[in-house]
């Protein structure tokens, strides 16, 4: 599962064989946002693998990972979603999810042909 959300963007995937989720980022300020506002046991400790994909992970079970996504359902609060990445995160995060964006507006051009 890939997420965007005013937090940051997460990249949640379950590896073979284990019973939790990794969830994983590029930017280690986005595990610091999600564990703050999101995770109610003491926060996760916030893994680095210097040369993987997604160099910051955090381990959660399915419950707590569903209780994230709950939680950030409930505190949307706003009427423009990449208008708010630019007030909490700024310009430049903001650039990046209107790439996103663009993309998957192709998408819908050309996949609903």
């Amino acid at each position: 599962m890939w997420l965007c959300s005013k937090e940051g963007f997460f990249s949640v995937v379950q590896k073979e064989g284990s019973d939790r989720l990794d969830v994983r980022t590029r930017v280690r300020a986005d595990l610091v946002a999600l564990s703050t506002q999101y995770i109610q046991r003491p926060h996760p400790k916030i893994h680095t693998f210097p040369d993987a994909d997604y160099a910051y992970r955090i381990f959660l079970t399915h419950e707590e990972w569903a209780n994230v996504l709950m939680q950030m359902a409930n505190n949307i609060d706003y009427p423009n979603f990449k208008r708010k990445v630019k007030q909490i995160q700024g310009h430049r995060r903001a650039h990046f999810y209107g790439e996103v964006w663009l993309t998957m507006a192709h998408m819908g051009r050309i996949c609903d042909e």
